[in-house]
């Protein structure tokens, strides 16, 4: 295995000198490098808030321009809001005045394709990894045709978590999730924990239930469909699924009030919670921060599903799209997304790459928990890049606080969100 690059020495030293001639707050390269591409992206690496890892991908920035001499990348940074700065970049794009090269959120994936402003990068990839892409990234990434629109470089998903001083073996469906959740409960213990309040979380941890099933939020053309023909009542089988935990008791009735996942962690640390539905990257911070010997309780395994073979997973992260027509713009912003975000600066932030094989090449992914993770992704669904799903997700989120609470019975619930969508829809 490779070990991660720069991941001690970097983390350590300020940054060096030849990396801060090469790499300022706005550029990548020799200021009269006679090339340039612009490329937009997020404030979680390059630019960071947090030093060591900046200096990292300044570093990996330096090698890569090194080798390019006569290129130079002027960067322009994103804001956190994802959605209103994803909505300006293909208004942008659309418009002539975007940049070469960008950071696209991957349930955006879609809708940017769908408009055309996304340049083929097949020079870039070869069919080898383009094929060692977990199949719903390679899905998102290509067209009809096989082109290459974009490089996904990693992701996330959702697992369920358990204390298995108190729930020995992983639930594989509902019923057991709720059997062994009621079981803790009658010993004192809150059964199981979720986002169930109002915000994307609560929504996006849930819809796995929903894609277990093979439902779908939106047609071919982007209309929402999940609350008529077979959707409809798979929808009503996954809200019946939460519904049933929280009045039985398996889960209590705060998650209703739960809107983020370091109330997850805060309950493992106080061994109030058996299990609870988390994302991947909550394994190292419980590493960390609960005491050995309590950490060694906690287990991961996958999201149950309405049977054992029904699995399904909510996946997100980032990808990297040419925007420019530009053959040599868009052959660097391919390299780049290769050579510096989904080897090794993948593997420096240790997030999940969207390659089987970069499980095996990097020691950042040693441990059990990255062989689950990486099976568990085989059943990764992500959230449709339509226009519609935020108002969606919106809806959903406002159907499960009611349901959850005792405000509405799901039916008239599921018929209030659809219409609500649907009328989102056509005003769109």
């Amino acid at each position: 295995m490779r070990p991660i690059i720069l991941a001690t020495a970097i983390a350590a030293a300020p940054l060096a000198a030849h990396a801060q001639d090469l790499v300022t707050r706005d550029r990548v390269g020799l200021p009269d490098a006679p090339n340039v591409m612009t490329f937009r992206l997020t404030p979680y690496d390059l630019y960071s808030a947090d030093a060591a890892t900046a200096e990292a991908f300044a570093e990996l920035f330096a090698a890569f321009i090194r080798e390019r001499p006569d290129w130079r990348i002027e960067t322009q940074l994103q804001t956190g809001n994802i959605g209103q700065e994803q909505a300006r970049l293909l208004q942008q794009t659309q418009a002539g005045r975007g940049p070469d090269c960008a950071m696209v959120d991957s349930s955006q994936l879609a809708l940017f394709e769908q408009t055309g402003v996304l340049q083929p990068m097949n020079e870039t990839f070869s069919e080898a990894e383009v094929a060692d892409l977990f199949p719903y990234v390679r899905e998102a990434v290509t067209n009809d045709a096989g082109d290459v629109l974009a490089w996904w470089w990693f992701t996330d998903l959702r697992v369920l978590y358990r204390d298995t001083s108190i729930v020995p073996d992983a639930p594989a469906t509902w019923a057991e999730v709720e059997v062994a959740a009621l079981a803790a409960a009658e010993a004192g213990k809150e059964g199981i924990l979720f986002n169930g309040g109002r915000w994307e979380g609560a929504a996006f941890d849930w819809l796995a239930n929903f894609w277990a099933q093979g439902g779908r939020l939106v047609d071919e053309t982007g209309a929402p469909v999940f609350g008529e023909g077979e959707n409809r009542q798979k929808f009503l089988d996954a809200v019946g699924f939460y519904q049933g935990l929280v009045e039985s008791g398996a889960a209590p009735q705060r998650v209703t009030s739960i809107t983020n996942y370091d109330a997850f962690n805060a309950a493992a640390a106080a061994g109030s919670a058996a299990m609870f539905v988390g994302g991947n990257w909550q394994y190292g911070q419980l590493r960390t921060t609960l005491p050995p010997e309590q950490f060694a309780n906690w287990a991961v395994s996958e999201l149950p599903g309405p049977t054992e073979d029904q699995r399904a997973t909510g996946t997100g992260g980032w990808a990297i799209a040419a925007l420019s027509e530009d053959p040599a713009k868009r052959a660097l912003c391919g390299e780049m997304a290769r050579e510096v975000y989904a080897g090794p600066g993948n593997a420096y932030q240790g997030l999940l790459p969207t390659s089987a094989a970069l499980y095996d090449a990097y020691d950042a992914y040693e441990g059990p928990e990255f062989n689950l993770f990486a099976e568990a992704l085989q059943n990764g669904v992500a959230r449709p890049g339509a226009a519609i799903y935020p108002e969606i997700s919106n809806q959903i989120q406002i159907l499960l606080g009611d349901v959850l609470s005792g405000a509405a019975e799901p039916e008239a619930a599921l018929d209030a969100a659809f219409a609500a969508a649907q009328a989102a829809y056509e005003r769109q």
